[in-house]
């Protein structure tokens, strides 16, 4: 029977810490995905806490609307060392469905300036009428790898913290 889940590690040069404070702002999304789907954060608070909610803005060419909304609730946070979230929607006012699949980031530190990051996707949560509509997994496992590669670009760009 195939997992359903995939996964993708690299090691990025620089501490867990930047790595994280990236991964919990909203608006650095954009630029790690890499499918084009997301479009904007709605929500810009930065994430730090479990359930916490947070939408984007999203396009896909086979989305009945086009572009439309999801929401997150954030299910795993331990800083720095992982964070995961839920994706699903929510109907005007109506409490948010969650479809079943949850992004995770883990992070291990290797040394004071290096850090094992490994992004999981996973939808085995996802039911049997979802899955009839949306195919799954939505992208191949090189969509993972380019997600940490952009996550890394980001995080080797970040301003550093200093202390006095």
């Amino acid at each position: 029977m195939a997992r359903d889940y995939l996964s993708a590690t690299l090691t990025f040069a620089v501490p867990a810490e930047r790595v994280f404070a990236v991964l919990a702002d909203p608006a650095a999304h954009v630029a790690i995905d890499g499918t084009g789907w997301l479009r904007e954060p709605v929500d810009r608070a930065p994430l730090t806490e479990v359930g916490q909610l947070f939408r984007m803005d999203m396009h896909h060419d086979r989305h009945p609307d086009g572009d439309y909304q999801v929401v997150n609730k954030v299910v795993v946070l331990d800083a720095p060392r992982a964070i995961g979230w839920l994706t699903g929607s929510r109907n005007g006012d109506a409490e948010p469905e969650f479809g079943g699949w949850v992004w995770r980031y883990d992070l291990v530190p290797l040394g004071p300036s290096e850090t094992e990051v490994t992004l999981g996707y996973d939808w085995s949560a996802v039911p049997r009428s979802r899955r009839e509509v949306i195919r799954f997994p939505p992208f191949g496992p090189d969509h993972l790898v380019g997600s940490l590669r952009h996550l890394a670009e980001l995080t080797a760009a970040a301003p550093r913290a200093t202390g006095r």
